[in-house]
Protein backbone atom coordinates (compact mmCIF):
# COMPACT_ATOMS: atom_id res chain seq x y z
CA UNK A 1 0.00 0.00 0.00
CA UNK A 2 1.31 3.39 -0.93
CA UNK A 3 2.31 5.90 1.78
CA UNK A 4 -0.56 8.42 1.00
CA UNK A 5 -2.96 5.68 1.19
CA UNK A 6 -1.81 4.87 4.30
CA UNK A 7 -2.36 8.59 5.55
CA UNK A 8 -6.16 7.78 3.98
CA UNK A 9 -6.67 4.98 5.66
CA UNK A 10 -4.74 6.34 9.08
CA UNK A 11 -7.37 9.03 8.88
CA UNK A 12 -10.17 6.83 8.49
CA UNK A 13 -9.54 4.83 11.18
CA UNK A 14 -9.71 7.68 13.13
CA UNK A 15 -12.89 7.92 13.01
CA UNK A 16 -15.14 7.75 16.45
CA UNK A 17 -17.05 4.07 15.83
CA UNK A 18 -19.99 5.22 14.34
CA UNK A 19 -22.86 4.30 16.22
CA UNK A 20 -21.11 6.05 19.75
CA UNK A 21 -18.28 5.15 21.15
CA UNK A 22 -19.16 6.53 24.67
CA UNK A 23 -22.70 4.47 24.32
CA UNK A 24 -21.21 1.20 24.10
CA UNK A 25 -18.85 2.06 26.95
CA UNK A 26 -21.51 2.72 28.90
CA UNK A 27 -23.69 -0.01 28.21
CA UNK A 28 -20.98 -2.29 28.66
CA UNK A 29 -20.29 -0.97 32.36
CA UNK A 30 -23.99 -0.99 32.66
CA UNK A 31 -24.30 -4.44 31.65
CA UNK A 32 -21.21 -5.93 33.84
CA UNK A 33 -23.19 -3.86 37.06
CA UNK A 34 -26.56 -5.24 36.14
CA UNK A 35 -25.32 -8.59 35.52
CA UNK A 36 -23.75 -9.00 38.74
CA UNK A 37 -26.62 -7.20 40.71
CA UNK A 38 -29.14 -9.52 38.86
CA UNK A 39 -27.46 -12.53 37.87
CA UNK A 40 -28.60 -12.07 34.53
CA UNK A 41 -26.06 -11.79 31.55
CA UNK A 42 -26.64 -8.93 28.53
CA UNK A 43 -24.96 -9.06 25.24
CA UNK A 44 -24.43 -6.31 22.86
CA UNK A 45 -25.14 -6.60 18.82
CA UNK A 46 -22.00 -5.89 17.18
CA UNK A 47 -20.82 -5.63 13.98
CA UNK A 48 -17.71 -4.63 12.29
CA UNK A 49 -16.43 -3.09 8.89
CA UNK A 50 -12.67 -4.16 7.59
CA UNK A 51 -11.87 -0.44 6.23
CA UNK A 52 -9.15 -2.07 3.83
CA UNK A 53 -11.76 -3.51 1.86
CA UNK A 54 -13.93 -0.54 1.59
CA UNK A 55 -11.03 2.07 1.01
CA UNK A 56 -10.42 -0.78 -2.34
CA UNK A 57 -14.03 -1.18 -3.16
CA UNK A 58 -15.67 1.97 -2.73
CA UNK A 59 -15.50 4.79 -5.61
CA UNK A 60 -15.51 7.70 -3.61
CA UNK A 61 -12.23 6.53 -1.82
CA UNK A 62 -10.60 4.86 -4.90
CA UNK A 63 -11.21 8.96 -6.83
CA UNK A 64 -10.20 10.90 -3.57
CA UNK A 65 -7.11 7.90 -3.81
CA UNK A 66 -6.61 8.98 -7.15
CA UNK A 67 -6.62 12.69 -6.59
CA UNK A 68 -4.25 12.59 -3.84
CA UNK A 69 -1.72 10.48 -6.84
CA UNK A 70 -2.59 13.25 -8.97
CA UNK A 71 -1.99 15.88 -6.46
CA UNK A 72 1.29 14.71 -5.79
CA UNK A 73 2.66 14.17 -9.33
CA UNK A 74 1.73 17.64 -9.45
CA UNK A 75 4.09 19.26 -7.04
CA UNK A 76 7.05 16.95 -8.40
CA UNK A 77 6.64 18.01 -11.83
CA UNK A 78 6.15 21.81 -10.53
CA UNK A 79 9.74 21.14 -8.32
CA UNK A 80 11.27 19.53 -10.98
CA UNK A 81 10.51 22.56 -13.49
CA UNK A 82 11.47 24.88 -10.76
CA UNK A 83 15.05 22.76 -10.26
CA UNK A 84 15.72 22.83 -13.90
CA UNK A 85 15.56 26.48 -14.66
CA UNK A 86 17.34 27.33 -11.75
CA UNK A 87 20.11 24.59 -13.00
CA UNK A 88 19.97 25.79 -16.23
CA UNK A 89 21.01 29.29 -15.08
CA UNK A 90 23.46 28.34 -13.09
CA UNK A 91 25.26 26.25 -15.50
CA UNK A 92 24.61 29.67 -18.05
CA UNK A 93 26.54 31.33 -15.16
CA UNK A 94 29.08 28.98 -15.03
CA UNK A 95 30.02 28.70 -18.68
CA UNK A 96 29.77 32.80 -18.64
CA UNK A 97 32.32 32.64 -15.98
CA UNK A 98 34.89 29.98 -17.26
CA UNK A 99 34.83 32.19 -20.94
CA UNK A 100 35.22 35.56 -19.19
CA UNK A 101 31.79 36.80 -19.80
CA UNK A 102 31.48 38.64 -17.31
CA UNK A 103 33.37 41.89 -17.65
CA UNK A 104 32.90 43.39 -14.26
CA UNK A 105 32.19 41.86 -10.52
CA UNK A 106 29.23 44.17 -10.76
CA UNK A 107 27.45 41.80 -13.75
CA UNK A 108 28.81 38.45 -11.55
CA UNK A 109 27.37 40.04 -8.83
CA UNK A 110 23.81 41.15 -10.30
CA UNK A 111 23.64 37.31 -11.99
CA UNK A 112 24.44 35.78 -8.17
CA UNK A 113 21.57 38.07 -7.21
CA UNK A 114 19.47 36.99 -9.67
CA UNK A 115 19.81 33.52 -9.46
CA UNK A 116 19.43 33.86 -5.11
CA UNK A 117 16.09 35.26 -5.93
CA UNK A 118 15.52 32.60 -8.28
CA UNK A 119 15.95 30.07 -5.57
CA UNK A 120 13.46 31.80 -3.35
CA UNK A 121 11.09 32.37 -5.41
CA UNK A 122 10.99 28.75 -6.25
CA UNK A 123 11.21 27.96 -2.44
CA UNK A 124 8.19 30.90 -1.86
CA UNK A 125 5.78 29.52 -5.18
CA UNK A 126 6.66 25.58 -3.96
CA UNK A 127 5.63 26.04 -0.56
CA UNK A 128 2.12 28.06 -0.85
CA UNK A 129 1.12 25.35 -3.89
CA UNK A 130 1.99 22.68 -0.95
CA UNK A 131 -0.01 24.22 1.45
CA UNK A 132 -2.80 24.65 -0.85
CA UNK A 133 -3.13 21.33 -1.49
CA UNK A 134 -2.43 19.85 1.70
CA UNK A 135 -5.61 22.06 2.83
CA UNK A 136 -7.83 20.61 -0.44
CA UNK A 137 -6.68 17.23 0.22
CA UNK A 138 -7.55 17.74 4.19
CA UNK A 139 -11.24 18.99 2.96
CA UNK A 140 -12.05 16.50 0.52
CA UNK A 141 -10.67 13.65 3.02
CA UNK A 142 -13.13 15.49 5.62
CA UNK A 143 -15.70 14.98 3.82
CA UNK A 144 -15.02 11.12 2.45
CA UNK A 145 -15.10 10.79 6.32
CA UNK A 146 -18.01 12.52 7.13
CA UNK A 147 -19.58 10.77 4.20
CA UNK A 148 -18.97 6.90 5.50
CA UNK A 149 -20.02 8.22 9.00
CA UNK A 150 -22.72 9.67 8.32
CA UNK A 151 -23.88 6.59 5.98
CA UNK A 152 -23.52 4.21 8.53
CA UNK A 153 -25.41 5.84 11.02
CA UNK A 154 -28.29 6.28 8.71
CA UNK A 155 -28.14 2.54 7.77
CA UNK A 156 -27.99 1.30 11.18
CA UNK A 157 -30.92 3.29 11.96
CA UNK A 158 -33.19 0.40 10.23
CA UNK A 159 -31.04 -2.23 12.13
CA UNK A 160 -30.49 -1.52 15.16
CA UNK A 161 -26.76 -2.42 16.12
CA UNK A 162 -25.86 -1.15 19.33
CA UNK A 163 -22.22 -0.25 18.11
CA UNK A 164 -20.85 -0.45 14.44
CA UNK A 165 -16.65 -0.50 14.86
CA UNK A 166 -13.98 -0.96 12.12
CA UNK A 167 -12.14 -4.13 12.39
CA UNK A 168 -8.81 -2.90 13.61
CA UNK A 169 -10.34 -2.25 17.37
CA UNK A 170 -10.06 -5.20 17.80
CA UNK A 171 -7.76 -8.71 18.20
CA UNK A 172 -10.69 -11.04 16.92
CA UNK A 173 -14.03 -10.39 15.21
CA UNK A 174 -16.32 -13.93 14.23
CA UNK A 175 -16.76 -13.21 10.49
CA UNK A 176 -20.47 -13.31 10.45
CA UNK A 177 -20.35 -9.94 12.43
CA UNK A 178 -18.89 -8.03 8.98
CA UNK A 179 -20.84 -5.71 7.57
CA UNK A 180 -18.70 -4.22 5.08
CA UNK A 181 -20.04 -5.36 1.89
CA UNK A 182 -23.36 -3.85 2.62
CA UNK A 183 -21.61 -0.43 3.84
CA UNK A 184 -19.47 -0.56 0.65
CA UNK A 185 -22.60 -1.32 -1.73
CA UNK A 186 -24.60 1.22 0.03
CA UNK A 187 -21.82 3.57 -0.15
CA UNK A 188 -21.46 2.93 -4.18
CA UNK A 189 -25.30 3.04 -4.84
CA UNK A 190 -25.26 6.53 -3.18
CA UNK A 191 -22.09 7.97 -4.70
CA UNK A 192 -23.55 6.59 -8.14
CA UNK A 193 -26.47 8.58 -8.18
CA UNK A 194 -25.06 11.70 -7.15
CA UNK A 195 -22.90 11.47 -9.79
CA UNK A 196 -25.76 11.06 -12.51
CA UNK A 197 -27.66 13.71 -11.22
CA UNK A 198 -24.13 16.10 -11.41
Amino acid sequence: MSASALLLAAALFALPACTGSDKTASTLGAADSTGAAAGAATSLNIRYIDMDTLLSQYAYAKDYQEVVVRTDSRLQSAQQAKANEIQKFAQQMEHKYKNNGYLSEASFAADQQKLQKMQQDAENSLGTMARNAQLDLAQQQQALNDTIENFVKEWNASKGYDAILFKNAGIFFNPALDITDDIVKGLNARYNKVDTEK
